[in-house]
């Protein structure tokens, strides 16, 4: 992901160093000591913005040794002979992808950075490139410790995958990635039963595009070579928007831009892609030299940003291996700038990053680069569509049997009992118990017309694992494990509910082309990249901040109305929205006061005061805050909506005749009681208002039960534990593969 420009951060606010603004000066201020005079105005921004001592006095101390002249090198030496960049333009020849097999074949470690829960989505990587002949070392984010657990447990069935014994935080441009590439490189050199030729990585959003026969057989026709992806841009350019000519450094999970540094002298700086092929030859150098260039480039990219799209590009380039460089990684990238340039990591980050979007049906042309070799494509992520991997995959290894389960389901781990309640908020925590609760009311009232005694469970702790749930590139719903005792047989046993959403969407079917509205969505954790909520099931609780999202068709530009009314028909907020002619999304965060109201929202949108369509959502009263059941003190300030019921500044009661809403006496009362609820009643409360978005599709046992009519979950189609052969990875086969 390169970069298309600086983030300009605020001014630092002097006051909260107790300093004229622009200085910091060299004694103990607060909890750190800075060594020197502080002047810089984005050494000042990150140090008021960073949030902990620790972090504070790493970035002081960089700041002195910098200002000082002592933390980069002023000049590099360069050991290639040749003037200018040579890369020699290799081409992809199909004619020859069938000749008899090499003798002497590479074989090559498989470097899988990962991160996230998308464990299944990983084995299905895995499947497709696994070969007995090469290797898999895998490093998973130290944040994801359920993907950590099943990494470990997939390993154990492979002599020849394994996974790193450390673990490290490894964000988004930060100088961590760079720091874990070289010790696992280190690591996979003293490995010394791996005998390995190639160093190729990948993360869990790659997919294959030819065969591990075509790859193996390109590398070992040109098995000294090393291929990297530059940026193609004169270097001037790609310096600036690259930001390397600034000085950055990584604390508390963030990138912090502290100024300005000059790049040294004697070398060329190159870049691109973080992803790449290179020789072990390459590797050894990089970690074994004692050589001043790799030494020297070691210490200038510790504190770069993206240093792993640099500082391989830039070693290779001025050593004497400059002829290997094949300007190339292999892979196709689906880049759509317009969308993946939105800024979205300057939360981690001070700088506007890119990222390429994911690949979808349609793209499937692209992915068949036919006369430039390459082997890989990202980026692919299977709760946006899974449709597109089934296409690859059945294009590069024939199509499973007819009557193969689960081909068109997806499930993705969201909780799992071993990470602890910890991770979850209340409004989850909350929504979870709920959705345990309705389903265990559902066994119960149809067990009971049926007469069985044995089908009456009470919940056992909390739910033990919640999946997402996909079909058809649809999302489904949420399945929730829960452990209950059986009332009848005081027998433990695990039930799994599938909670499936219902629609609450009404579009106006009037107006013919003037009606451009296709879909009207609120929710929270907006994907500008994919045009997607990251939060499926739309959970929404009185302290999140949603979004309205607009679905349109092509047509002439029109201006329409929004409005968001409230459980007690109290008009939140209004404002108009400009619809361009292609404009195909339109979507707005109002800056509501929190905390929101709990109960039905409305959100309307209209054209000249005509309905275009309405969408209704739900902010769930939450039965937990701090992890414990709301008390008394908590349930009036959570429940009771925004302070003097002002959800803006400005009111928009005026609205209401215009919209024929109904008087709200009644249901003000009505919030007033449900604002006070504590214990069963809240309980109560939540359960029947979740209800009405959500149903109990199925239930099902993970073992045989007393209850014999619930089915057994393997044998459903729809359980996270039903069979899912595409995410399996089984034996190895004859042929030493196993896909």
């Amino acid at each position: 992901p390169g970069s298309p420009g600086r983030l300009e951060q605020e001014e630092p606010d002097g006051a909260a160093w107790g300093c004229p603004a622009g200085h910091l000066p060299a004694r103990r201020h607060g909890h750190f000591a800075p060594k020197c005079e502080i002047t810089g105005k984005d050494a000042l921004s990150a140090l008021a913005r960073a949030s902990t001592k620790q972090c504070q006095q790493e970035i002081a101390n960089v700041v002195c040794l910098h200002q000082a002249g002592n933390l980069m090198p002023r000049s590099v030496p360069r050991h290639c002979q040749l003037s200018g960049k040579v890369s020699p333009v290799i081409q992809w020849d199909e004619s020859k992808t069938h000749q008899a097999s090499v003798s002497k074949p590479v074989r090559i470690v498989y470097m899988l950075v990962v991160h996230g829960r998308a464990i299944r989505q990983l084995k299905r990587l895995i499947k497709a490139v696994y070969h007995q002949q090469h290797f898999f070392y895998i490093h998973v984010d130290k944040r994801s410790n359920y993907l950590h657990r099943e990494a470990l447990e997939l390993a154990q069935h492979y002599p020849n995958i394994r996974v790193t014994p450390w673990r490290m935080v490894t964000i988004w441009g930060g100088a961590s990635l760079l720091k874990m590439y070289l010790r696992s490189m280190k690591d996979l050199l003293e490995i010394t039963d791996w005998p390995w030729d190639y160093f190729i990585n990948l993360s869990a959003t790659d997919y294959p595009t030819r065969t591990n026969e075509e790859l193996v057989m390109f590398l070992s026709k040109y098995r000294d070579k090393n291929f990297l992806k530059s940026h193609g841009r004169d270097n001037a350019r790609f310096i600036k928007k690259q930001g390397l000519d600034r000085l950055f450094h990584e604390c508390d999970s963030h990138m912090w831009r502290l100024g300005e540094r000059q790049i040294p002298e004697g070398i060329v700086v190159d870049g691109g892609s973080d992803w790449f092929a290179l020789t072990r030859r390459f590797v050894e150098y990089v970690v074994y030299t004692e050589d001043q260039l790799v030494s020297q480039l070691r210490q200038f990219y510790t504190y770069t940003l993206l240093p792993a799209e640099s500082f391989f590009h830039t070693i290779l380039e001025n050593s004497h291996a400059c002829e290997t460089l094949v300007d190339n990684n292999l892979r196709v990238t689906n880049w759509n700038r317009k969308l993946g340039c939105k800024c979205q990591y300057k939360h981690i980050v001070d700088w506007c990053g890119c990222s390429p979007n994911d690949f979808k049906p349609q793209d499937f042309l692209r992915l068949q680069q036919l006369s430039r070799p390459t082997f890989f494509a990202r980026k692919f992520e299977s709760t946006v569509n899974q449709e597109v991997l089934e296409i690859l995959d059945s294009h590069l290894y024939g199509n499973y049997p007819p009557n193969t389960p689960g081909l068109k389901a997806y499930w993705e781990n969201i909780y799992d009992r071993v990470d602890g309640l910890s991770g979850l908020s209340d409004l989850i925590l909350t929504v979870y118990t709920s959705f345990s609760r309705l389903g265990l009311q559902k066994v119960t009232s149809s067990q009971m017309q049926k007469g069985e005694k044995l089908c009456r469970f009470e919940p056992h702790g909390s739910p033990t694992s919640v999946h997402l749930y996909f079909y058809d590139d649809r999302f489904q719903g949420y399945l929730v494990m829960q452990e209950v005792q059986n009332s009848g047989t005081g027998q433990v046993e695990s039930l799994e509910m599938w909670m499936m959403p219902r629609g609450a969407l009404k579009l106006a079917g009037h107006g013919g082309q003037t009606n451009r509205l296709q879909n009207l969505e609120v929710g929270t954790e907006w994907d500008p990249k994919e045009r997607i909520f990251r939060n499926f099931g739309g959970l929404i609780g009185p302290f999140d901040e949603p979004v309205a999202m607009q679905r349109w068709s092509r047509g002439p530009n029109l201006t329409a109305t929004v409005v968001w009314i409230d459980p007690t028909y109290v008009i939140a907020t209004s404002y108009d929205i400009t619809v361009e002619a292609e404009a195909e999304f339109t979507q707005y965060k109002p800056p509501l006061n929190r905390p929101l109201r709990p109960g039905v929202w409305t959100v309307r949108l209209l054209q000249f005061w005509e309905p275009l369509g309405e969408n209704q959502f739900l902010v769930v009263p939450q039965t937990f805050n701090h992890k414990q059941p709301v008390g008394k003190d908590d349930s009036s300030w959570l429940h009771g909506g925004p302070p003097r019921n002002e959800y803006m500044e400005q009111s928009f009661q005026g609205l209401g005749g215009i919209l024929n809403l109904p008087r709200s006496d009644e249901v003000e009362k009505e919030a007033l009681r449900n604002a006070q609820l504590t214990g069963k009643a809240l309980e109560d409360w939540t359960d029947s208002s979740i209800s009405s978005f959500w149903s109990v599709a199925d239930l099902c046992m993970s073992s045989p039960s007393s209850c014999s009519s619930l089915d057994i979950c393997s044998k459903t189609s729809w359980s996270s534990l039903s069979p899912d052969p595409k995410s399996e990875l089984g034996a190895i086969k004859p042929d030493g593969r196993l896909r």
